[in-house]
């Protein structure tokens, strides 16, 4: 299991890909982890140096204490990790809390950046904030157990929750979400609550933005990629049918032709 040293934590990491090909880096959701990307990875990897990784705290990268989990300290990994592992300037994408992520790379450090992507995700505070605290105090005290089909709505949309085909993933994430350390996937969820805005920094920069929805999206309205795509010179807009928040997981091939 690959694992790096960088900004005072340890990130575990996967490298894919031709060395020498454009470099991609994907930036997991929250109460997911890298293998979110399976998929995408699978059908991009062949072309692109595909690296995904793990944010601190998450999945099997190191656990961290509760105030070091800002948006801030997840950008500043994201760019230790693509100056550790060399990358030459890189493509980024992120899915919903990895588009946070995404957003302040390409707005503060687009020396590393050639273009940005965000999917289910917003350049905005978070509008539900104080609606959302009694979830985050469950989680740190209780953790997922009782809430895991909330959850699961709030992850998935309504095509891939219905799909008898795809069942066994269904299965596999839920019991993935289930098995998520309290209080950590709290501490985490109070960040991405709590962070704050970035549109005002998108006017500033010249990395191409694009911006995608799902059409099921039952967290992020389209609304909030749309404003991403008009708050940056090079912005763009698409929406992915029959996907909910977790676009990349859900319908990796129609997000793999936007990238």
């Amino acid at each position: 299991m690959p694992q790096i040293d960088v900004n005072d934590t340890r990130l575990h990491f996967i490298d894919e890909g031709p060395r020498d090909a454009p470099a991609l880096l994907l930036s997991h959701s929250l109460f997911l982890d890298s293998t979110m990307f399976d998929g995408l990875s699978e059908r991009l990897a062949g072309e692109l140096r595909v690296v995904r990784y793990d944010h601190r705290g998450q999945g099997a990268s190191r656990r961290a204490p509760a105030g070091e989990l800002g948006m801030d300290t997840l950008t500043e990994d994201a760019a230790a990790l693509v100056e550790e592992l060399e990358l030459p300037s890189c493509h980024v994408a992120g899915n919903s809390m990895g588009g946070f992520v995404a957003l302040r790379l390409a707005a503060r450090r687009p020396d590393l950046i050639l273009s940005c992507a965000i999917l289910g995700s917003s350049g905005e505070p978070e509008r539900r904030g104080a609606g959302l605290e009694p979830l985050v105090a469950h989680l740190r005290e209780h953790g997922t157990d009782a809430v895991v089909d909330s959850v699961m709505q709030m992850m998935f949309g309504d095509t891939f929750l219905a799909d008898a085909a795809r069942a066994g993933e269904r299965e596999h994430w839920r019991g993935r979400i289930l098995a998520l350390d309290h209080p950590a996937i709290g501490d985490a969820a109070h960040h991405v609550v709590a962070r704050k805005g970035v549109l005002g920094e998108l006017g500033s920069t010249d990395v191409p933005i694009l911006a995608v929805a799902g059409e099921e999206d039952h967290v992020s309205a389209a609304e909030l990629s749309a404003n991403v795509a008009e708050a940056t010179p090079n912005g763009r807009f698409e929406v992915v049918a029959r996907a909910g928040h977790s676009l990349a997981l859900e319908e990796p091939e129609a997000v793999a032709a936007l990238l």
